[in-house]
Order: structure tokens, then sequence, then C-alpha cells
């Protein structure tokens, strides 16, 4: 089991390289997060939804993602609600005191779990949340010390030295743990270091004098480009100004924004500058506005309107940037947005951008698959790429009905329903508004790359080529593999195997 002085030290990730080496070596072996809170989330091919930090480490194991390695979904709706989803499937939405005190029904499931997964693998590497030293929660635990202790696992601790603090942090965590917990801490690592470890070397025996256990390596920090929850609040850091790329794009960050690694695709385009901006200051001249998914969309269209946002999308887009909405994006694109249950918000209605003459309803049933289809017309952003097959999943409350003037432009070969109005996406008549349901669209690059090509031509811009090795996934395979080997060098994989009981 990997554990964390805290959150955003690097546990996924290295959960995720141990699982490649393991792969390599010839092992099956799975990912286990007993519960994950994130908004990033994964649709199965059974149509079962997951955290997406899961489906990654199991696209590093080599295996199909299920739900088996992550059987508690949180998805926060609020500050002090979130939705809970159970093997899959929606639950309820809790309070955070509502779900502390229902905890203890769920050891017996997370158990079960486990051990059938367990029981189709060789090894399973764990992932723990935040830290297991936060002591207020350590009753009825079922992610840290208390999985631990339902696998019987030994654990490894990873701190991260790139904030400071490192040494504080992996023996103050060692103090606030109970004897039988320290116990099962086997080694730590040091994550994230920048410098000469000569210098470093010292403190690692002093270290191992106070807490009694090894070092089994200093992973160095290292740009990586593996979809990650701890890379989020890198991520939006990046530079928000004028556009230093070809192809500017933005995304706008809502305050609710899920499902983040949409866009990780577009940041691996040839002269495309990905940025994510919260505010009309940040937004410059552009050429593609994208409103991504969200776990409140009346919530955040609300805020567009109050910030200004609105205006300044609507702005950008009467002196030609092209807007593009992904599921909550999408809803907001449109006429108006109905919530008559109160799904997502206290607000039962309100007006969207009418960019879109489309009109969204939501109802009591999440709306969770696996799509194909294939890019079912043409235009000047969609030139020379109908035809062009792309896959991803929808994960959504609301249904969109779209009236005249919009423009289906995908067409699905599974709709997740049988309404005739059913499409995978449609745009305005003038070709340069978009909206879909289809989480991962850009993950799909020929049809990525044509699209920005379109935009390169409408800027006198030379096309760039494509070819089948540009494909998300295959570049995903030698990210995964690049951090294997880094692993390799910088940790005793020996020792760790040991640890292992192999």
């Amino acid at each position: 089991m990997i554990q964390g002085t805290g959150s955003a030290v690097g546990k996924s990730i290295i959960t995720a390289g141990l699982l490649r080496i393991f792969k390599q070596d010839g092992f099956d072996v799975a990912p286990f997060k007993s519960q994950n809170m994130a908004l990033n989330s994964y649709i199965t091919r059974e149509g079962k939804e997951m955290g997406r930090a899961q489906a990654v480490q199991a696209e590093a194991a080599g295996k199909e993602p299920s739900v088996e390695m992550n059987p508690i979904l949180l998805k926060p709706t609020t500050d002090k609600k979130a939705q809970v989803i159970l093997n899959g499937e929606v639950y309820g939405n809790m309070s955070a005191g509502e779900y502390h005190a229902f905890k203890p029904q769920l050891a017996k499931m997370i158990e079960d779990t486990f051990l059938k997964l367990s029981s189709k693998n060789d090894i399973v590497v764990i992932e723990g949340a935040g830290s297991p030293a936060e002591i207020n929660l350590r009753e009825n635990d079922i992610v840290n010390m208390g999985m631990a202790q339902i696998a019987d696992s030994p654990v490894i601790l990873v701190g991260d030295i790139d904030k400071g603090g490192v040494f504080a942090s992996l023996a103050g965590t060692m103090l606030l743990l109970k004897e039988e917990e320290r116990d099962r801490v086997k080694g730590v690592i040091i994550n994230k270091f920048r410098g000469d470890i000569e210098i470093l070397k010292p403190g690692l025996d002093m270290l191992y004098d106070i807490i009694k256990v090894p070092v089994l390596g200093v992973v160095p920090y290292t740009k990586i480009d593996i979809e990650d929850e701890d890379s989020l609040a890198e991520r939006f850091e990046k530079e928000k100004g004028a556009s230093k790329g070809e192809v500017d794009i933005v995304v706008i960050k809502l305050l609710h924004m899920s499902n983040f690694t949409d866009f990780n695709s577009l940041e691996n385009i040839q002269g495309a500058n990905v940025r994510y901006v919260e505010s009309c200051h940040e937004m410059g001249e552009t050429d593609l506005i994208v409103l991504p998914g969200t776990k409140n969309t009346i919530e955040d269209m609300l805020h567009l309107k109050k910030s200004g946002m609105e205006d300044a999308i609507k702005k950008l887009h009467e002196r030609g940037a092209v807007i593009f909405g992904v599921c909550g994006g999408y809803q907001m694109l449109g006429m108006k947005i109905e919530d008559p249950h109160k799904t997502e918000s206290e607000l039962i209605s309100i007006e969207g951008m009418s960019l879109l003459n489309s009109r969204t309803v939501f109802g009591q049933k999440k709306i969770t698959t696996q799509v194909e289809g294939v890019i079912s017309c043409n235009g000047e952003l969609l030139e020379d790429i109908d035809d062009i097959k792309i896959s991803g999943y929808e994960i959504h409350m609301g249904t969109t009905e779209y009236e005249s003037g919009c423009i289906p432009f995908i067409e699905v070969n599974n709709p997740p329903e049988s309404s005739h109005k059913y499409v995978g996406g449609v745009m305005n008549k003038e070709g340069n508004v978009f909206g879909t349901y289809i989480h991962g669209i850009f993950d799909n690059m020929e049809f990525t790359v044509g699209f920005i090509n379109n935009i390169r031509k409408r800027k006198g811009l030379d096309k760039i080529n494509y070819d089948k090795s540009m494909e998300f996934k295959e570049y995903k395979e030698m990210q995964y593999d690049k951090l294997a080997n880094i692993l390799r060098s910088s940790l005793d994989i020996g020792k760790i195997y040991e640890i292992v009981g192999i």
C-alpha cells in the first residue's frame, strides 16, 4: 500500500509507476483505492462510474478498468456535500457528517471487493488518500491504515520534498501513528527532488535514526505527462496571459469543473497553447474557447453570468473565437437549463448562453455509458474529417434536445436512450459553436488534429501532419514506460519486492 504524508505528494503516480514495473516483470497486477474523492471520473465498459486515477493506474497495469479497483467514489457537489457512488452506481447525496456515520457499513463491502480483486492478481497496489495521520478521522477509517488492516498490507510512505519540510512531515506522520500502524510502514520514498542528492544524503541517515524505517529511494522531479489528480493545481497554474502558441486555446476553469483531463491531449498538439482561465482579464484574444464538464451546471452558469465571463465569451465569439462545450459546457451553450427535481442545485432553471438552439432538462437518473460514433457532417471546421471514428464516454444527469438551427455533427452507434433526437453532438448553422456529451472526444487524435488544422487554415497557417504515432493511447503508454524507468533508477526495487513478499 502506498500512503502519503498529505495530498498531492505523488501517491497516485508512484502507484502507477510500480504497477507498470510489476507488469513489465511479468506479474498480473491491479490498482485499488477503497475511496476516492474526485470530480474526475471514468465510465467502464459496463457503464459503471469510478475514479479516473484508478482507470489511469489500470492502464499502467495493462488491465481493463473496473469498479472493483475503486468501489467508493465521492463527487463533491458543495463544500459540505458529495454524491456517493458505490460500486459504480449513484447511492445518493450525503453531508460530510452523514457519510462519516455511514462509513462503518462500508467496511465489509470494501473487504469483499478487495479480496475478489486480489484473488485474480499476483500483486495489488493499494493507494491511500490524503494522510494516515489525520487523527480526527482515525475512527472508522476505510482508506488509509484502516484499509491496510483490512488487506493486511505492508505500507510505503511517500513524502514530497518539493514543498519543503519533507523530514518533518515523514517523522510527524510516523509519530502520530499507533504502534501497530507504524509496524506496517516498511519504507519511505522521498518524491519530487531537485538538486544535488549528495547534500541530501546526511538527512536520509538522520531520518532513519529518528523513524527506524529505511528510505527506499529519492525520486527526481520529472515532467511525466500522466493524468493525475495531484497535478491539477500545477496544470492550472500555467501561463494565463497572452498566447505563446500559434493556436490559442482557452479552457474556462469553472468552479465545479469535472473531468479536466479531457483536455490533456490538446496540450500535445504542435503549436497549440492551452490556458485555464477563471476571470475576464485572463481571457485575452483566443482562437478556441472550451467549456468543460461540471458537477453543478446551473451554479456554474450563474457564476459565469455574475462574473461577466459569459459576456466576455460571447464578445470573443463575435470576434471569431470558436466555442466548444463538453457535457456541462454543452448544456450551458443552449437556451435554457432546467432542474425541476433540484438534482444539482436549489435553482430550478436558468437561461443558458443561447449560442445553440437547445434546451436541457435534468432528470433523476444518471446516464453513464461508453460511446462510439462517427463525425457525420462537413463544414469549415470539420473539413476533411467527416467519417472519422470517435469514442469516449458520457456521464450526465440532463438530457438535451436541439431545435432548428442546430446541426448534428456526431452520429452515435450506441445511443444511451431511444429518443430519436439523441445525437453525439450538435453545432450551430454557422459551424463555429459545438456541443457534445462525449468526454474524451479530444483523445481521438485524428479528429483533434483535423479540427485544429481547420482553425490553423482560418489563420493562414500550414497544416500539421497526423500519423498514428500521435494517438494519445500510444503516447500514454510511452509515458508509463518512462515513469517505470525513472522509478527503477531511483528506488530500491529489490527491497520493494521483499516488502511485497516476492
